[in-house]
């Protein structure tokens, strides 16, 4: 036990737990995106081996199993961006169309394993040759170029369906947004601590005790995705689909039927029938209302209630729930203010956390509660 060994121990052996929590959650509950994460903490687990066994004086990498394809990148990436398909739709599956994602890793392990099953002196004599310098190049440009491309389409991702769940949801909350943002803040900033001490490296020829500090890097990023992806909530029913995004939202806070002429019949006639229901059951205090239970209300699809919801209240999904909801609760409070604090009149009308009530009813007011009722 040292300074070098201990952190590294430490976070070696929770990414391994934290990878089988995962899968078991994942398999109990039949959630994908749990058994992605869990390999996401395993291959985290095996960047960390390398130095973790060095550290501990265990040399069987290095002696026994020398040349053997134990490099995980390639895979990061594509596990990823498989999460990420399998977080934000419930009803995702792998199917054979996922595979060429692996070609990579799979070369890669070819290209290993035709030397190791050869033996130690067959390794020896490649890894001296300069063809494996050269394939060395190769891997590394492979491995950058995985990572920017998927770390991309996470990103696209991210932002397609944030966008798309405004036009879904009335409690945006179900969904955090944060997670998938700072989740890919803490994989580029792993992959470049790593990368800068690659480059120290390469000009300063630094020894294995100053390349600690990426894998201490690691060690943090292992801990918060290993913490923070345990806690996360999922709906049991969602299906985003990467085409199936609404146009953006329109801002509004008028609650009245414009009649507009590049509005046809059918949108007007959805707006007044959504209208009514409204103001008669009052659907917009329940907290989780989303578009597909509105739509089954109205007995219409749920993309021709979001487009008569933008068009003709000009608004999307979730500003037009909850800009009901602020007019419910000044109502409240306009009523029992001297009985009630303004975050249970807030919850009784609709919302169920302060953070949400408060931004909502600033985007929409265009202040803060508080601010507006003094007035």
């Amino acid at each position: 036990m040292s300074l070098y060994t201990t952190p590294l121990q430490i976070g070696y052996f929770f990414a391994l737990l934290m990878w089988m929590l995962f899968l078991i959650r994942g398999y109990r509950e039949d959630r994908l995106s749990d058994k992605l994460l869990g390999w996401i903490m395993f291959i985290l687990a095996m960047e960390l081996q390398d130095y973790t066994f060095g550290f501990a004086g265990i040399n069987v990498l290095w002696n026994e199993l020398n040349g053997f394809p134990r490099g995980v990148s390639l895979l990061f990436g594509p596990v990823v961006y498989l999460y990420f398909l399998a977080q934000t739709n419930r009803s995702f599956k792998l199917s054979r169309k996922h595979i060429w994602h692996f070609v990579p890793y799979l070369l890669y392990v070819v290209y290993e394993l035709s030397a190791f099953v050869q033996g130690p002196v067959a390794v020896q004599n490649r890894q001296e040759s300069d063809y494996n310098l050269v394939m060395g190049y190769v891997l590394r440009f492979a491995i950058w170029a995985s990572y920017i491309y998927y770390l991309y389409k996470c990103l696209v991702i991210y932002r397609k369906y944030r966008s798309w769940s405004i036009h879904q949801f009335s409690n945006t909350e179900l969904i955090n947004f944060n997670w998938f943002r700072d989740f890919l803040y803490a994989m580029i900033f792993w992959l470049l601590c790593r990368e800068v001490m690659n480059i120290l490296d390469a000009f300063l020829n630094l020894d294995f005790y100053q390349d600690w500090w990426w894998n201490l890097a690691l060690v943090a990023v292992v801990f918060y995705i290993g913490l923070a992806g345990i806690s996360q909530r999922q709906p049991a029913r969602i299906q985003f689909e990467m085409d199936s995004g609404e146009p953006p939202g329109l801002q509004g806070t008028d609650s009245a039927l414009p009649q507009a002429p590049d509005i046809d019949s059918d949108k007007t006639a959805i707006a007044e029938k959504l209208k009514a229901l409204m103001e008669r059951d009052r659907l917009f205090l329940q907290p989780d209302l989303n578009l597909n239970e509105l739509a089954q209300h109205l007995q219409v699809s749920a993309p021709q209630v979001s487009a008569a919801i933008n068009q003709v209240f000009q608004q999307n999904f979730n500003d037009y729930v909850n800009s009901l909801r602020i007019e419910e609760f000044i109502r409240l409070y306009e009523k029992n203010s001297e009985k009630y604090t303004l975050l249970s009149l807030a919850y009784d009308s609709g919302f169920n956390s302060k953070a949400t009530f408060n931004r909502a009813f600033k985007k929409i007011k265009g202040s803060a509660p508080r601010t507006f009722l003094s007035r």
